[in-house]
């Protein structure tokens, strides 16, 4: 141990405390500090694990660095040699700074070789003495291995005796005798030995947990006969099908951790901050779920105590402790929309309601169920985790759409899957194909009909039914644009996403008044979504722009130094084609599913 030499020093406590830095860096209030300290032989994957985990984390929104031995012997430690003593003041050196990186909230990866046990310990004692946690990561890779890699020339030079004292040849290496988790003994890829420290980390609580199912908000069935009867005599608030489902998002859990509809701290959190903070968690929810009262409702109920909501005549849920407030619904409309005008269609039902808000927490008498078919596709958040787990997915990206799929929507997809098995190391990523299945405007393909065309596209395998989840996410569309996207983002987290594509203009519509213009700049979802709050533990896919390319008669990413090489094909091009019942060109969508959407169009033609 290093002697103090220094004389008349105090230790100096900062005013900050470490919470106040959590959140000063913008992931939540949730201190996190902490270091790994990754250790084994020269050649054995510390470093490359230890970056590949600093990029993982990072896209999760968590502040880390990565401290290496040769790095830090360019700087700090250039001075030091190789001698047992220069070797522990190398590692004493490095524990205070990843000490110091740790106490500011940051995960600090240090990756050397350290070869005395007595040394970690140190480090770990400087840590611990502050409270701070100090994780040893074991790389046991075999000598024969990182002898084969060599990529240095270390070994080679060992062997010929040209560097002496080498650690693993004719130096010492004592390995951990009780480390923290020990990775990389048995040949596995560095995606997978991130996997693995990823698990370990939410399991040591310092990221939050992936695994935990989502909180549903239904009556356990041992209470189910006594909260009924006692819903039953309770005062009763009619709700809409748009209000019953917004509580189907919320009783499946889609919105956790909402536990009912919002009270007014909630609403006024999401209207102005986009985010809900329970606990030490701040949580993106970026739109408002919410449940509408006229003034005679709220006269009649209010200060009367629990509620129970009536859907088409039967009770379905029992809001607790409910809570009246003032709609502002021309400031949530501006907040939410950023434009306050009746003829954008989701507005209009906003100020057609009363003049009131109700929130509480939701018990939610049965599941919720539409008998129109396709109930079969509504899995709920922990339904789709478990489908996920039963398929062995090692990732799962998501793809929400409520227009019929194309071919450069299908290329996108088969894009990302390749991308992530071939740049992130990935087995078998899953792709959960989930159209949006509540309220939409009148001119969309409706929800039977999209979801007919789906189960086309995978019969013709223009996607691979055994690694697709085709469902249904039950949330109405706001038309609300980069705000509504953070919402769609937010729900697939819940149901196990750990990637999202985002494409352009998401959630957008043309001006209400000015039908030539978009409400919302077409980028400026995809740039939002990758500086949402709240949403660190999902990576954002960019959409790729595809467009039909004549010369290869299929759909391409788009090249614009080839421009008039491509046709785009917009929306409204599609549905006047099958409107007219021309075919699009060849290889713009599988022909069983343009023969569903045409087929639709002819319909309505005949109607």
């Amino acid at each position: 141990m290093a002697e103090q030499k220094a004389t008349n020093i105090t230790s100096v406590k900062h005013n900050v405390t470490r919470s106040k830095r959590a959140e000063t860096l913008g992931v939540d209030v949730k201190f996190r500090g902490c270091t790994l300290w990754f250790t084994g032989l020269s050649g054995a994957g510390k470093t490359t694990l230890s970056f590949a985990l600093e990029a993982e984390l990072c896209s999760r929104g968590i502040p880390c660095y990565g401290l290496d031995g040769d790095n830090m012997r360019t700087g700090l430690n250039k001075n030091l040699g190789f001698s047992p003593e220069d070797r522990a003041e190398n590692i004493r050196r490095v524990g205070e700074v990843a000490h110091l990186f740790a106490d500011g909230g940051i995960v600090a990866l240090a990756s050397f070789i350290s070869p005395f046990r007595a040394d970690r310990q140190l480090v770990r004692a400087i840590h611990e003495k502050s409270g701070l946690k100090f994780l040893e990561v074991y790389v046991a890779t075999p000598l024969e291995v990182c002898e084969s890699r060599d990529p240095k020339g270390l070994y080679k030079r060992a062997r010929a005796g040209q560097i002496k004292g080498f650690t693993g040849i004719d130096g010492v290496y004592e390995a951990p005798e009780n480390p923290d988790i020990v990775v990389g003994a048995s040949g596995e890829s560095v995606a997978q030995n991130v996997k693995k420290l990823i698990k370990f980390l939410e399991e040591q609580e310092v990221l939050p947990s992936s695994d935990s199912d989502v909180q549903e908000l239904f009556v356990d069935e041992d209470k189910l006969e006594a909260v009924t009867a006692e819903a039953a005599a309770l005062p009763k608030l009619n709700i809409d099908k748009l209000t019953m489902q917004w509580l189907q998002v919320l009783a499946e859990g889609w919105a956790s951790p909402l536990t009912g509809f919002m009270r007014e701290k909630e609403f006024l959190q999401c209207l102005h901050f986009g985010t809900l903070k329970v606990g030490d968690t701040v949580t993106n929810q970026s739109v408002a779920i919410v449940c509408p009262a006229t003034t005679e409702e709220k006269d009649a109920m209010s200060g009367k105590g629990d509620i129970t909501l009536v859907y088409e005549g039967k009770d379905v849920a029992i809001l607790r402790a409910p809570e009246f407030f003032d709609a502002r619904k021309e400031e949530r409309c501006s907040r939410q929309f950023g434009i306050c005008h009746p003829d954008h269609p989701y507005m209009a039902q906003v100020l057609a309601y009363g003049d009131w808000l109700v929130g509480g927490d939701l018990e939610v008498l049965a599941p919720i169920k539409w008998n129109d078919g396709l109930d079969k596709y509504r899995l709920t958040p922990n339904q789709l985790r478990a489908e996920f787990k039963k398929l062995g997915a090692d990732a799962v990206y998501a793809f929400q759409l409520r227009n019929p799929v194309h071919n450069g929507h299908a290329l996108l997809m088969q894009d990302t899957r390749r991308r992530l098995m071939e740049e992130k190391g990935l087995s078998n990523p899953v792709l959960l194909l989930h159209p949006l299945g509540g309220w939409t405007k009148p001119d969309d393909v409706p929800l039977p009909v999209r979801m007919e065309q789906h189960q086309c596209v995978l019969a013709e395998r223009v996607l691979p039914p055994e690694s697709t989840v085709v469902a249904i996410f039950p949330s109405p569309m706001l038309y609300a644009g980069p705000t509504e996207v953070q919402w769609h983002a937010k729900a697939r987290l819940n149901a196990g996403a750990n990637y999202y594509i985002v494409g352009r203009d998401p959630a957008g519509m043309k001006h209400p008044v000015n039908p030539d213009d978009n409400l919302y700049h077409a980028d400026h979802g995809r740039e939002v979504l990758q500086m949402a709050p709240g949403l660190g533990d999902l990576e954002i896919i960019p959409f790729r722009v595809a467009a039909y390319n004549t010369k290869k008669g299929a759909m391409d990413f788009f090249d614009p130094t080839k421009a008039e090489d491509f046709l785009f094909i917009s929306g409204s091009k599609m549905r006047k084609l099958a409107r007219d019942q021309e075919d699009p060109p060849s290889g713009f969508m599988c022909p069983s599913g343009w023969k569903v959407v045409s087929g639709y169009y002819s319909s309505l033609q005949q109607k």
